[in-house]
């Protein structure tokens, strides 16, 4: 009996592992062959016969940070707005969506319940029914192309997220509130310097998280900004590098800029991703 029981243990675990790798391959495969491409040195720019590249070379990165050749191609511009662009929201978008978070989990006043219910209701509807009411609003503050604008629209609604930091913050005992409010720490002094202290694996889910939505967005962008190529982000860039004005001279440049970007979010991720995992499941303890 228990020999049939650790023999169909082993089959199924075998099962599980042998579908786990497949999907592994599968997921990854993408990416591999992005890397490969990008360093490709033979063959023309677009049609190529042979799925792993014979020769590298990195001439493709090098001609990607190379504006000389054409102005219309800047990709390094391009990559240092939208690195301005995410950090600056993220910066406001972590502060206001913690701040609103402690706000919901520590105080009590007569709208709270009513405020955290049009949240979250809000919080359903996808951000793209808004973009068209919200470049006109922008338009008639002439600040449609403009960098501030994307700032604006990536931080303006960051305290509607506020759900996972509140449930983390719910765990966190009220008794060190009391404790500081006895000592004489007001409610500024008890969030700066006890509670996000203690919080470090929910402030990380909130940087990345706030950083990695302007970091990858394209269509917001793509409205806003309109024709002023000299301030695009990487997503309208490397998209305007497939079109075929620029695709067959620019296609393994593009692939080099996938990976600029890919590259610096996934080795942050990864490096914090412990703290991601615990900030999510200690946020979900409590609503």
């Amino acid at each position: 009996m228990i020999q049939s029981y650790k023999l169909r243990r082993t089959v199924a675990n075998i099962l599980i592992y042998a579908i786990l790798i497949v999907m592994c391959l599968i997921w990854i495969s993408p990416f591999v062959y992005l890397v490969l491409h990008s360093l490709r040195a033979d063959g023309g720019n677009v049609t190529y016969n042979h799925l792993i590249p014979r020769e590298y070379t990195l001439d493709n990165y090098i001609a990607l940070f190379n504006v000389k050749g054409a102005a219309s191609i800047n990709f390094p511009r391009w990559f240092l707005n939208t690195l301005g662009v995410a950090a600056c929201s993220c910066v406001i978008s972590t502060i206001s969506q913690l701040a609103v978070a402690y706000t919901l989990s520590r105080l009590r006043f007569g709208a709270r319940k009513k405020l955290m219910n049009v949240g979250m209701i809000l919080g359903m509807f996808p951000g793209f029914m808004t973009m068209i009411a919200m470049y006109y609003l922008l338009d008639a503050m002439h600040l449609t192309r403009t960098l501030i604008a994307l700032v604006i629209c990536y931080s303006c609604g960051a305290g509607l997220g506020f759900q996972i930091s509140k449930g983390f913050f719910d765990t966190i005992p009220r008794a060190l509130d009391e404790a500081a409010t006895i000592d004489g720490a007001n409610k500024n002094q008890i969030f700066w310097k006890i509670i996000l202290p203690m919080s470090k694996p929910i402030v990380v889910y909130t940087v990345l998280t706030t950083f990695i939505g302007p970091w990858c967005d394209f269509i917001l962008a793509k409205i806003i900004m309109g024709d002023v190529r000299d301030n695009y982000t990487v997503a309208i860039g490397l998209q305007i590098m497939t079109t075929p004005e620029f695709m067959q001279g620019y296609f393994k440049q593009f692939l080099a800029g996938s990976v600029c970007v890919a590259v610096p979010i996934t080795i942050l991720f990864l490096r914090m991703q412990k703290f991601y995992v615990e900030g999510v499941t200690a946020g979900g303890v409590k609503g």
